[in-house]
């Protein structure tokens, strides 16, 4: 791997007292390109622009994926990275749905690695605090034909972040539009997705709320998501999430919390469940609490549901509250501050 250092750090521009989310990045990124059907030498260098031509794929034909993951500082100025193999596994699977080339694990592991160390001072050390990691890949041929790309690159850059949902959210639940469809991209996490979903969550908005609940594009009646987060109900002492689909993402931090509550003994179902369902578990005083997850949100509570004859006011249920319990493990294990039983942690300082 080849490595060129920055001759300017712009490190005095990180003030950790004010970091707003994705902002500001380190002094480094990771460099990847993929010509004549092969992966090159991957190289870390300076964080910067480069040349891309007007006419390149990406921007006419939509070939990107990416990754989000983080780094976190213990408190002996230890450095870990979180299930990184998960994304590295995501981000395969995500390009083979857009039919881009597999990019080798040791590039994206060795890579994710050495340009943490060497940025290291960027990872925050205040508890709840991190370095949020963008692998991402595009595609780079200059051609105006619908077909897949012959050239790709990879990148990874990094920024420091703190929290990403300051309160708790306010949803509703979405009844016209959809994140994805049966035999589509919702499980990858193509950049088109995303995309797509800007406009709904930007009415919601309008209308008070903080984020939108996706639901089935067939028949709208049963949950799926919530914005860009997977979610899980608590009926009763029953934690209820969608299961993973060719629709729903098969998030890192949804798989760490159903392997948490498994290991806690909580009952867990992985099964569909329908916005009427939600409506008599709320009559019938059964539901308890409602959150989304994520790796950039980690866990967030949701305390309004509306739509489709939900008007849901969910109480804050303190220290009972399974979300809560689900995040302070989580972060306990991210920040080395409890034993790690699934192996999740991987040291990089």
């Amino acid at each position: 791997m080849k490595i060129t250092k920055t001759q300017h750090s712009r490190i005095t521009a990180f003030d950790e007292d004010s970091i707003p989310f994705g902002h500001l990045f380190s002094d480094h990124m990771l460099v990847c390109d993929y010509a004549s059907e092969a992966w090159q030498r991957p190289e870390i260098k300076p964080y910067g622009s480069w040349y891309m031509a007007p006419s390149s794929s990406v921007f006419h034909y939509g070939q990107a994926v990416f990754e989000g993951l983080k780094a976190y500082r213990d408190a002996r100025d230890s450095i870990f990275l979180f299930r990184p193999d998960e994304n590295a596994k995501r981000l395969n699977r995500s390009a083979e749905r857009l039919q881009m080339p597999v990019l080798p694990t040791e590039i994206f592991m060795e890579g994710l690695k050495t340009l943490v160390k060497l940025d290291s001072d960027w990872v925050p050390r205040r508890f709840g605090h991190s370095l949020y990691i963008r692998p991402f890949l595009i595609a780079t041929q200059e051609e105006l034909r619908a077909k897949p790309s012959k050239t790709y690159r990879f990148c990874v850059v990094c920024s420091p972040v703190g929290a990403y949902y300051e309160k708790p959210l306010k949803v509703v639940i979405e009844q016209k539009y959809s994140r994805a469809a049966s035999g589509g991209t919702g499980y990858a996490k193509a950049a088109g997705n995303y995309a797509g979903a800007l406009y709904p969550t930007a009415l919601a908005i309008k209308e008070g709320y903080d984020q939108v609940v996706w639901t089935d594009a067939a028949s709208h009646g049963y949950v799926e998501e919530a914005g860009t987060m997977n979610v899980f109900f608590r009926l009763g002492d029953t934690l209820v999430t969608p299961p993973a689909s060719d629709r729903i993402l098969d998030g890192v931090t949804r798989k760490s919390i159903i392997a948490l509550a498994e290991r806690e003994g909580i009952q867990l179902e992985q099964r569909l469940i329908s916005s009427d369902e939600i409506a008599a578990a709320h009559r019938e005083g059964r539901l308890r609490e409602v959150f989304g997850c994520g790796t950039a949100a980690v866990v967030s509570p949701i305390s309004a549901l509306h739509g489709k004859g939900l008007d849901i006011r969910l109480p804050d249920l303190g220290r009972q509250s399974y979300g809560k319990c689900m995040k302070e493990k989580i972060l306990d294990i991210q920040y080395n501050r409890a034993a790690d039983p699934f192996g999740w942690r991987l040291r990089v300082v």
